[in-house]
């Protein structure tokens, strides 16, 4: 009996692995190279295939730099999270050219810039003074492409611009994009 019952287990366990086999993958982890490169941002993302034209997913930044003199562009943000919907205009499985709905929930180091003359000491001084940190919720719209392996690998672009709501800060409009690579698997 245990040997028929051990059969019968092994039996059904390689028909289950056989059917994931067959199934499309439906799930992607990613890591925004470009953030990472250019700003020194940690930015991974998970994105789930709801179906063949549509999918939902979120990334987590952190900004890996804490000695960022803000000097470049987006350099203030220290935390976000970002969840976002795409739509993919394509003929392939959830790949191709998009257009993306997102909401971003993010940290921000808020820096106020001083330049002036002292004309008791003759000298000038100038700079930037780091008052504290904001937090801020911004939504936006994105575009870009996606392109998918046989094997899993993943390979994206996008560009996409959105609005601070919250009005915590001065700068009111916050970017998003990047070159991403990662993997699709089920």
């Amino acid at each position: 009996m245990k040997k028929i019952t051990l059969l019968a287990i092994l039996f059904i366990g390689s028909l289950s692995l056989f059917a994931q086999e067959n199934e499309m993958s439906n799930n992607e982890l990613k890591i925004n190279m470009s953030n990472l490169i250019g700003f020194k941002f940690f930015d991974i993302g998970y994105e789930r295939i709801l179906n063949e034209e549509s999918t939902f997913g979120v990334n987590l930044l952190f900004n890996l730099d804490n000695n960022s003199d803000a000097t470049s562009l987006d350099e203030y943000r220290t935390f976000s999270i970002t969840p976002y919907y795409r739509h993919f205009f394509s003929s392939k499985y959830a790949q191709g050219f998009f257009v993306e709905a997102f909401t971003m929930l993010h940290t921000a180091k808020d820096y106020n810039y001083y330049d002036y003359y002292d004309p008791n000491t003759d000298t000038y001084y100038n700079g930037n003074d780091n008052s504290g940190k904001y937090t801020d919720f911004a939504v936006g719209i994105s575009a870009g492409g996606k392109w998918v392996s046989k094997r899993g690998f993943v390979a994206e672009i996008y560009l996409g611009i959105g609005r601070d709501l919250l009005g915590n800060n001065e700068d009111e409009v916050v970017g998003r994009g990047g070159v991403s690579i990662g993997y699709r698997f089920q």
